[in-house]
């Protein structure tokens, strides 16, 4: 990262934050938002309703960023500290502005209302800071500025301090932050852990780079995001230009998107491109592939239909698996992911076929077929691919990596 870019740190204030049963979707919107204007985040903090905790955050804050932007703690009960804290932690006192009283007093007039006396505490603010007009809300914002950074302290409903950010902290903060430009790309990938990933990019994932390349994973997925600064956004796209060029020649087709694309509307696209049809037969996945496909916009243009033949009767009767053959190799098995393939694809007259068979647990494994074993298979007019695989995860873990690896597998054979 840039030493001299602007960068941001964001508080999140609220005992209800810490408790587990409120998740803090202000800071994901702040961090977005401030992204869009080339300001990175840094750090980001959840606070106690606690006045000395407040402070301490706001003092290793500075130390970190050049604005910082507090959410929660500005209403009118005993717990909403943080107008308390910004005045200690600025040396100042708090002061009664009558402009501010007497808009909170018009709010509730206009519902008809008295004030309660406990909402005149919204009307003070730290000496010297500016108040931020809440045109949703009882709750102003504030607006300080500590030895040349800026400090923003919005409230914690989502409604008012979106309202907020977008009507009064972001239109400074694009002069504040300007001359410095942040390109962030994603590329997706699948078929290899984040451990291997990280092999073969080698120095990529180091820190203090530039561009500084991130890596998250989820249900097989592992996402590299890279992040370039400069001072001008040409020199920036460079930047990140360069290392997806590199990334790409590392991974090669491990890459199957970039963004936010899914495995299915990459492959989707594909098989609209090509005129192509799917047809899939599921057995421990429950039809979980079969929606992963459909969640797609447009996919009646390639999906035909799809099988659930979760019993073995099912899988004779409609796959036209023979009962023979799940008697010697058993259900779970690469014969009948193969015959489960090929039968939907005569079935659906279909261009391509996917058959899948596993033990998706808790119960049901054994020593020589544990839960988690799927057999995946990809069936074509060139022939069909089996893939044995073991998910070492839970009941819907193990049906949504096995859904994920159908896909891919489609996807790897339409390359071909």
């Amino acid at each position: 990262m840039n030493s001299e870019q602007r960068k941001a740190c964001i508080l999140s204030i609220g005992n209800e934050l810490l408790s587990g049963r409120t998740v803090d979707t202000n800071a994901a919107h702040i961090a977005r938002r401030l992204r869009t204007i080339d300001v990175p985040v840094v750090s980001v903090y959840g606070i106690a309703d606690d006045e000395p905790a407040i402070r301490r955050a706001l003092g290793l804050a500075m130390t970190e960023a050049d604005i910082v932007v507090l959410t929660g703690g500005l209403g009118p009960t005993d717990d909403d500290l943080t107008r308390r804290a910004m005045a200690g932690f600025m040396g100042v006192d708090l002061v009664l502005r009558e402009e501010l009283l007497g808009k909170l007093q018009r709010f509730f007039e206009r519902r008809g209302f008295e004030m309660p006396v406990r909402n005149a505490s919204q009307a003070h603010v730290p000496q010297g800071a500016a108040a931020i007009e809440n045109p949703v809300g009882t709750a102003p914002g504030i607006r300080a500025q500590v030895d040349g950074k800026l400090l923003f302290a919005l409230p914690g409903v989502p409604r008012e301090m979106e309202h907020m950010l977008e009507a009064a902290v972001l239109p400074e903060l694009r002069q504040f932050a300007s001359g410095q430009a942040l390109i962030v790309r994603r590329l997706r990938c699948f078929g290899a852990g984040e451990s291997k990933i990280a092999e073969l990019i080698g120095e990529a994932m180091r820190r203090g780079r530039n561009p500084l390349v991130n890596c998250t994973a989820h249900a097989g997925i592992v996402t590299l995001e890279i992040v370039a600064t400069a001072a001008e956004r040409g020199r920036a796209e460079d930047l990140a230009a360069g290392e997806e060029r590199s990334l790409r020649a590392s991974l090669g087709d491990l890459i199957y998107g970039t963004g936010d694309q899914t495995l299915a509307e990459v492959v989707g696209e594909s098989l609209a491109r090509m005129g192509k049809t799917i047809a899939v037969a599921e057995s421990c996945t429950g039809g979980l592939l079969a929606k992963l496909i459909t969640d797609v916009p447009g996919s009646s243009r390639y999906f035909t239909c799809g099988w659930i033949t979760y019993s073995n009767e099912a899988k004779s009767r409609e796959m036209e698996v023979p009962p023979e053959m799940i008697d010697e190799y058993g259900a779970v098995s690469e014969p009948v992911a193969r015959a489960m393939a090929e039968g939907v694809r005569r079935r659906a007259l279909a261009d391509y076929a996917v058959g899948i068979t596993g033990i998706a647990g808790p119960g049901g494994g054994t020593e020589p077929k544990p839960v988690g074993l799927v057999y995946i298979a990809v069936g074509s007019q060139n022939g069909t691919d089996v893939s044995r695989q073991v998910f070492a995860f839970d009941r819907s873990s193990v049906r949504l990596r096995a859904a994920q690896t159908a896909i891919n597998m489609l996807r790897m054979k339409m390359m071909r």
